[in-house]
């Protein structure tokens, strides 16, 4: 059995193209902050070490970051990029995307230490309260059980030989949790937070706009001002 010892790295995929959200998603602002920003700061308050998945070609001008790399056409090869730049002294890497601005220092707290805790694996959810159906050409064909189903969101956190592991054969999974399970780990869930919404549409955004206000003032938490770090490229050493 492997060990958790050892430095906690965020890893932040923020290597997307926004194929689906029309450009790019990551750099999009939220309550005058940007998605990436937003999660560089909390995975800086709770991890010991960052490192930043970028589009190829597109420089970094945001909070200071440990280590930057080049995104691939997958999140499995963004991924596999952070996972070369990250040290082999990692304990802990929690996978984390901007794509998930609002979660809470609890969330990244909690999924770390269940996997210093012993699972090799962790991950937030929150129970399925509405009715899951399948719809066929604008027609329902079926409802779906929810018994035992769940809502998984992000930041993810496993130890970091496990997830050196299960991406050794190059494999292309839907996210990684599923990919340890698969391969026999231990991945166990800790609560998520109703507010650690999935930002996909432009819609999301606007409803994520008063989400933030409001926990703004119910607990301020620091945010990354308009003083940033040096500018750097992904896939450019930073000087030394």
């Amino acid at each position: 059995m492997g060990t958790s010892d050892g430095p906690v790295w965020a890893v932040v995929l923020a290597g997307g193209r926004g194929a689906r959200f029309g450009r790019l998603k990551q750099f999009e602002p939220l309550g005058g902050v940007r998605l990436v920003d937003r999660t560089v700061a909390t995975a800086r308050r709770t991890c010991d070490r960052v490192a930043l998945v970028l589009p190829d070609g597109v420089e970094w001008d945001g909070p200071a970051v440990d280590a930057l790399a080049v995104g691939g056409d997958h999140q499995s090869e963004s991924m596999r990029a952070a996972l070369a730049v990250v040290p082999d002294d990692a304990g802990v890497i929690v996978a984390t995307d901007p794509a998930h601005p609002l979660a809470p220092d609890r969330v990244y707290t909690d999924v770390v230490a269940a996997v210093r805790a012993g699972a090799d694996g962790a991950v937030p959810v929150l129970p399925l309260l509405e009715v899951i159906q399948r719809v066929v050409d604008g027609r329902v064909v079926e409802t779906l059980p929810k018994a035992d189903a769940v809502v998984t969101q992000a930041p993810h956190a496993f130890r970091a030989d496990a997830l050196r592991a299960v991406h050794a054969d190059r494999p292309r999974p839907v996210e990684n949790s599923g990919l340890l399970v698969e391969h026999g780990y231990r991945v166990v869930a800790v609560e998520g937070h109703p507010a650690n919404l999935h930002v996909a549409t432009e819609a999301d955004l606007t409803v994520m706009e008063h989400l933030a206000h409001a926990m703004a003032l119910a607990d301020p938490v620091p945010l990354p001002d308009e003083t940033h770090g040096a500018r750097r490229t992904a896939g450019v050493p930073t000087p030394t």
